[in-house]
């Protein structure tokens, strides 16, 4: 009898164990090397999630790719193997997103990217079912720049973008869509993020005489084309994308970002939105908490992508729970398809609504357009 007791009371504590679970959030960010201004505020906003929910602790261990593919993939091994995380969110840019998704794949792991080329997520397969993320997608914000860029009468634009995953699918969406609408593409350019000079491809973009020029890179390299076109004397528009919006591209462009256009998710100008906009409330308690711990102006969009990435894995993990406990197959997998359960959470950047065919739910409420005047993202009527 004394043995039958003692084994149930194993039974018990161990019954209790598995029910107090943690669950582990692994992280994988470029808070170092050319993407460190996108990836340092995601890694600030890691500080300010909550470490319970439902009941549960959340752990979240964060790790620094350093902008670099190799270690992306390196972390994400890491993460799953030795640290036996139930979820994966990262990294900060699209290369080492798409790099880490077979990664994702082969252990039935969760991962949301807080990178934004729509390839992270489409076209849907096997292996990007495991796979989601939050920022608004190329072909969203390419739609939002034709459509400004139509408005504003420009018949011819020119393109310079990073020689990667980001600035070709930038090429390939905006190209298709600024066809459609008629206005024809005069020039294309490549650069690398760590290149220290561009005056060959402005110069070349120059001579082809465009009516605007699209710079489709990310953080703070993303300038170098725009202070070279500045210096070159070029009098066109100039759009950007969303892979500039925070402080530190306008700290660097200084004067020669003036005037510049983007789109951008609405947490950028939180303040200027209509009261009646949902997003509105969710992104000024973002922007309250994080200026709360980092400074006032020190927020940026790159947080706010890592933020939504919480919300999604807060909305999910109730219903995961009620599958399966943390650290096993079955809860990752209950994660996932919470995950793309998700309806009409609101984020500080959009509303999100997934489905088996959408990893990204977000519809056309998640963009607007701004223009930089006197060192300030300014919404665009």
């Amino acid at each position: 009898m004394k043995l039958k007791s003692l084994l149930a009371a194993l039974f018990s504590i161990a019954a209790v164990s598995a029910a107090q679970a943690d669950i582990n959030v692994g992280v994988v960010l470029s808070a170092t090397g050319p993407a460190a201004s996108l990836g340092i505020p995601e890694k600030n906003t890691f500080a300010l999630m909550p470490t319970t929910v439902a009941g549960q602790k959340i752990n979240y261990i964060v790790l620094d790719d350093a902008s670099d593919t190799t270690t992306a993939v390196k972390n994400t091994r890491k993460l799953i193997s030795e640290d036996k995380v139930d979820v994966i969110i990262g990294s900060t840019i699209t290369p080492n997103s798409l790099a880490m998704i077979d990664v994702v794949a082969e252990a039935e792991t969760p991962m949301i990217s807080m990178a934004a080329s729509a390839r992270i997520v489409d076209p849907m397969d096997a292996k990007r079912a495991w796979v989601f993320k939050t920022p608004q997608n190329d072909v969203q914000m390419s739609t939002a720049i034709v459509e400004h860029m139509t408005n504003g009468n420009v018949k011819t634009v020119g393109f310079i973008g990073f020689s990667d995953a980001y600035g070709e699918g930038w090429w390939q969406e905006f190209s298709k869509i600024a066809e459609l609408r008629k206005i024809k593409v005069v020039a294309s350019e490549r650069y690398n993020r760590t290149d220290t000079s561009v005056t060959g491809q402005v110069l070349k973009l120059m001579s082809a005489n465009p009516d605007a020029i699209l710079i489709a890179g990310s953080g703070t390299p993303a300038a170098l084309p725009q202070k070279t076109l500045k210096e070159k004397g070029y009098k066109g528009k100039i759009y950007q994308t969303h892979g500039v919006a925070n402080n530190d591209f306008l700290r660097v462009g200084g004067k020669d970002v003036e005037g510049t256009l983007l789109p951008a998710g609405p947490v950028l100008v939180a303040a200027q939105l209509p009261d009646s906009n949902p997003i509105k409330k969710v992104a000024l308690d973002y922007i309250s908490k994080y200026e709360a711990a980092y400074g006032a102006g020190s927020v940026s969009t790159f947080g706010a992508h890592a933020w939504d990435a919480g919300l999604l894995l807060q909305n999910a993990i109730p219903a995961a729970l009620k599958k399966a406990q943390p650290g096993t197959k079955e809860f990752r997998k209950a994660l996932r398809d919470a995950l793309e359960g998700t309806k009409d959470v609101i984020g500080a950047h959009g509303v999100f609504t997934m489905s088996p065919m959408d990893h990204l739910g977000l519809d056309q409420r998640a963009r607007v357009m701004v223009r930089i005047e006197n060192g300030k993202w300014v919404l665009q009527k």
